[in-house]
């Protein structure tokens, strides 16, 4: 029951992320990618730090640079690369490669199982957002390829790390470190990239409270707090929620049209995150089985 209550919060965060194309396309002003992520974390993390009131601790500072320019700095530069690249939905699916790149991450750094059942749920969950969102005109771009491919690398470590380096503090305080160090490093690029915004109107504000209070500082306690709980290999998968939750907020507040091979790709989304998860359950059972004394 408790398993189940932490796969029910941190799945919050996909669904929520799933929003912000919504947020950004509606409330924001266009053209600023690097300036609203920096404005998305920074804002967010120093709030969270002033309300924690800890900072990191010796080696703890280099881990939380690294670990916020791989889940927040260079993730979110490489995915915009690839959104504005990769047209019709490709940076989505290319990205959704992610859970398999967690997988063998996760063996590498934490010794953890790869079990073929996971591979096929991840597969499955690939071709479902490609049904989602992929459209018959998508073009490939090869630097468009390559920054998908990297945003889903840099996440995959970010979220392997995260379980691998728990330092002694809440999710919260984690969660700020994070923020702020990631928000930090987009800062100069932001300045060297892109001009400065339009002066921002209520409506603009309103859209990055949203994208960094609830987007992001919530979001991601209760993500980092489900890596820390469950694992990556089980947390990963969550994130084919996110483009199903975009193309049902599409369809339900824009108008978009929702066509056949759209519902047939939800039903493989939500197939392929109940396999991922009963593999790992399996997968728990097993080495709790094997961790058992044997009876004399």
């Amino acid at each position: 029951m408790a398993r189940n209550a932490d796969l029910l919060l941190t799945a919050i965060a996909p669904a929520i992320w799933g929003s912000t194309y919504l947020v950004t396309t509606e409330f924001l002003p266009q053209g600023y990618p690097l300036t609203v992520s920096m404005l998305r974390a920074l804002p967010a993390g120093l709030l969270l730090l002033l309300a924690v009131r800890q900072l990191p601790q010796g080696i703890w500072w280099g881990r939380v640079l690294l670990l916020g320019a791989f889940n927040f700095s260079l993730f979110w530069w490489m995915l915009f690369i690839a959104a504005y690249r990769l047209p019709g939905g490709v940076a989505a699916t290319v990205g959704a490669v992610q859970p398999l790149v967690v997988l063998l991450l996760a063996r590498l750094l934490l010794g953890s199982a790869i079990r073929p059942l996971a591979i096929i749920a991840a597969i499955a969950g690939m071709a479902g957002v490609a049904l989602l969102i992929l459209t018959p005109q998508a073009a490939l771009d090869p630097l468009g390829i390559a920054a998908g491919l990297a945003s889903a690398l840099s996440m995959a470590a970010g979220t392997v790390l995260s379980r691998r380096w728990q330092p002694p503090v809440s999710p919260l305080t984690f969660t700020a470190w994070q923020l702020t160090a990631g928000g930090t490093l987009l800062l100069p690029v932001v300045l060297w990239l892109e001009p400065a915004p339009p002066a921002l109107n209520g409506t603009n504000i309103l859209g990055l409270a949203y994208l960094g209070l609830i987007g992001a500082a919530l979001t991601y306690i209760l993500w980092f707090r489900g890596i820390a709980r469950l694992g990556p290999s089980t947390v990963s998968p969550l994130g084919f929620l996110s483009p199903m939750t975009a193309v049902i907020l599409g369809w339900s507040v824009l108008g978009q049209s929702l066509s056949p091979a759209q519902i047939a790709g939800m039903a493989i989304v939500l197939g392929s995150v109940w396999l991922s998860q009963r593999a790992q359950q399996s997968a728990s059972t097993a080495t709790a089985t094997a961790a058992k004394p044997r009876e004399a």
